[in-house]
């Protein structure tokens, strides 16, 4: 007897809907599955016959074939097992009604006593369920919160192969799981367990981060060891505006495919924040590997890559970030699939000055060797620090600050400024697709938008000459201070909004390292 159930594959950040095709008859003895498995497809089979002979069905001894169709394209992973399962009971009658396995997608992974685990990528599959029409959505329900995020669309947790058996004999001995996405979401997209307020002194750090939110430019801080560049950091997701329910949408996606979301999690709320190692590998960095997963960079979509101390990244491995930085994308190529995941980031990077720590330290003397801070710096290549807006000096806090008893400004009230200047940013470039910020501007735009008077012109020009800034400087120093006047609520760039982003590239000064 032939039964088809329904399973779906992950690819990239989507879903595709695979058929899981069961055909017993008695001509022959073997097991087959054919349609492109992988090693872990093929030993479902194992899996399956002991989780149906351990719940007092049996398995059929006859010829049994398993097709995974579409038949060109390569299944991989455990989550077929539940699907595989549930169809030979089918094919060999022992399930009711087996003509309404067709209304639902079946998914998860099967223990040998037949208890159903948590399997990656539950959002995509339910979003593509929903799509194509089906009646619901079978999963494990370490998963089910994830999933019934997507609405019209029944979704049902299962502990164990015999909550699916008994489904199909009675559907009302499961119910659906129910998620109100939107009160899960107002409730808890704000909710920290850091503040700005912790951070003593700093004022002119906090500043330079207020203004990388508000045009969600990248930035790197540089300082002695112990100045405060990672609390710094670690906060600046604090400030940042709230999560679209379309961004949060997106981000739990990524998580889900890359099975980084906790047991039971339903919506990621919050911007992601992360902060990779410095022995990183490339892969791991921008995302691949034989059956492609999403990196580091895709990870933080929506939110901050934070990496600590840059000169020690591996040189190729901070190379194959410039082009994702670009195109807020990645695409992972193989022989048979290509794949984008996004990669829409927020680059902080910190670094101490020289390989000591203490080049430029007000009190501590540098002990390099001539021309060993130079050598330093030429780690980090011209054009990655060409994506890098603001290039931020941090120093030391003084004891006093330390000491005072004085309340800092909460990460609130700085979000509410933020926040400010991307609405009238939205505002601006609503028409133009792909760009909401003032650091997406292209060259094109700069000329119409960041557009100055004579007087800044001539400031601009004098810092150029007198500090010897390099010429990739000229735009970024026009972008901040278009950010900078939106923060002061300006519709013009005046000349000090010019000063006080020239004070932010430091590291294009010719000679700042000598």
């Amino acid at each position: 007897m032939l039964v088809k159930t329904y399973g779906s594959a992950v690819y990239g950040v989507e879903a595709i809907t695979i058929t899981v095709e069961v055909n017993v008859n008695n001509q022959g003895q073997n097991y087959y599955i054919v349609g492109l498995p992988d090693n872990a497809v093929k030993e479902s089979l194992q899996r399956v016959e002991s989780a149906i002979k351990s719940n007092n069905y049996y398995m059929p001894r006859t010829k049994l074939v398993v097709n995974l169709a579409p038949a060109d394209i390569r299944k991989s992973g455990t989550a077929f097992d539940l699907p595989i399962a549930i169809g030979t009971l089918g094919a060999t009658e022992q399930i009711a009604n087996p003509e309404k396995l067709a209304d639902y997608v079946i998914m998860g992974e099967l223990s040998l006593d037949g208890t159903v685990s948590a399997i990656r990528g539950a959002l995509p599959i339910a979003i593509q369920a929903r799509k194509e029409k089906f009646k619901g959505l079978i999963l494990p329900i370490q998963n089910a919160k994830e999933a019934a995020m997507v609405n019209n669309l029944n979704v049902y947790g299962v502990e164990h192969i015999n909550d699916v058996i008994n489904f199909f004999k009675n559907e009302e001995s499961l119910q659906p799981t129910i998620v109100n996405t939107r009160e899960l979401f107002a409730h808890s997209e704000q909710d920290f367990d850091i503040d700005f307020c912790d951070v003593k002194g700093q004022e002119n750090i906090k500043r330079a981060l207020e203004i990388s939110a508000a045009g969600s430019h990248n930035a790197i801080l540089i300082g002695p060891p112990g100045a405060g560049k990672t609390m710094l950091a670690k906060r600046l997701p604090t400030i940042l505006p709230p999560l679209t329910l379309q961004e949060a949408l997106e981000t739990t996606k990524i998580h889900s495919v890359a099975g980084k979301l906790p047991e039971n999690a339903t919506l990621i709320s919050k911007r992601p924040y992360r902060s990779p190692h410095h022995t990183i590998s490339d892969v791991a960095l921008v995302g691949g590997g034989g059956n492609p997963q999403p990196g580091e960079i895709s990870l933080a979509h929506n939110g901050v890559l934070f990496l600590d101390e840059l000169p020690e990244f591996k040189r190729t491995v901070l190379e194959v970030m410039r082009q994702p930085m670009e195109e807020r994308k990645v695409t992972i190529s193989r022989a048979k699939v290509s794949l984008d995941f996004p990669a829409s980031f927020m680059l902080i990077a910190s670094m101490n000055p020289c390989p000591c720590g203490f080049f430029n330290h007000p009190e501590k003397e540098c002990t390099c060797p001539p021309g060993g801070v130079q050598k330093y710096l030429n780690k980090i290549s011209g054009p990655l620090l060409d994506r890098i807006d603001l290039h931020v000096e941090v120093t030391p806090v003084a004891f006093t600050e330390l000491s005072s008893s004085q309340q800092f400004e909460k990460s609130e009230r700085i979000r509410e400024r933020v926040i400010k200047a991307r609405e009238i940013q939205a505002e601006r470039y609503k028409t133009i697709e792909g760009v909401y910020a003032n650091a997406q501007m292209s060259s094109k735009m700069l000329k119409e938008i960041c557009q100055i008077n004579t007087a800044s012109q001539n400031l601009l020009k004098v810092a150029m000459e007198k500090l010897n800034l390099s010429a990739r400087a000229y735009d970024r120093i026009l972008k901040v201070s278009r950010t900078i006047a939106d923060l002061a609520g300006a519709e013009e760039i005046h000349a000090e909004h010019l000063a006080e982003a020239i004070q932010y590239r430091s590291l294009d000064r010719e000679g700042w390292a000598k």
